[in-house]
């Protein structure tokens, strides 16, 4: 029997105070999960970027959120409780074959996971999730999709928020029966804008937006 995982999120439309109307309150607060993967790539760097966006969904949506660090291995039963997963790092990933299946399983029942390439990740990530969904290839996302203008307006895609090599920022995609349900960003690397300021040492107004465009990921992966 093909085992069915399905997310259910009672959130028809969640409210900013930018102008969105109130709909529904989620059933239980929202939290984001590390996913921890094996290969030797640092999939634990920066813990404090998701507790920080999701301070900053708080303050600036109606979404009820749990600002906590955790993180998840693929092979837990914990792994299907979460709708939204988040994956980063500089180096090496590897898949195993219950893995590749565990993660196409999430991913076509309601899961959603957001890719940032913190830099040194991508000819890794690039080769392992092509094993989770070898028919299709990562597509860039035009820059009039949803997922840019969910929340807040970015008409010029994902947002350069570190420099890696002079190339530009890329927003990447993944889908199944018509639904975004893996979302990558390179050269562009918004998480690391969520850090704390003293990190990086970005500017506020560098750290503001991407904060402001991970609520539109966090927005658009609840919403449709």
């Amino acid at each position: 029997m093909r085992v069915r995982f399905t997310i259910i999120i009672t959130v028809v439309l969640l409210l900013s105070f930018d102008g969105f109307s109130q709909a529904a309150r989620p059933s239980s607060s929202f939290k984001i999960a590390r996913l921890k993967y094996s290969g030797g790539g640092d999939w634990y760097n920066d813990p404090q970027e998701e507790t920080n966006l999701l301070k900053f969904i708080r303050q600036n949506t109606l979404i009820d959120v749990d600002p906590v660090y955790e993180f998840v291995d693929i092979t837990s039963e914990k792994f299907f409780t979460y709708p939204f997963v988040f994956l980063t790092g500089h180096g090496n990933m590897a898949f195993t074959d219950l893995e590749v299946k565990r993660l196409r399983t999430y991913l076509e029942n309601g899961g959603f996971i957001y890719a940032d390439d913190d830099y040194g990740m991508d000819k890794a990530f690039r080769r392992e999730i092509k094993k989770v969904f070898p028919d299709q290839e990562l597509m860039e996302l035009p820059f009039s999709f949803g997922l840019y203008h969910s929340h807040y307006d970015f008409p010029n895609g994902a947002p350069k928020t570190h420099e890696h090599d002079g190339k530009p920022a890329q927003g990447f995609g993944l889908f199944h029966s018509g639904r975004l349900v893996l979302y990558y960003t390179y050269e562009s690397n918004p998480s690391d804008g969520w850090n704390d300021p003293e990190v990086h040492g970005d500017p506020p107004e560098k750290r503001e937006e991407a904060l402001r465009f991970g609520t539109n990921i966090v927005v658009w992966a609840l919403t449709h």
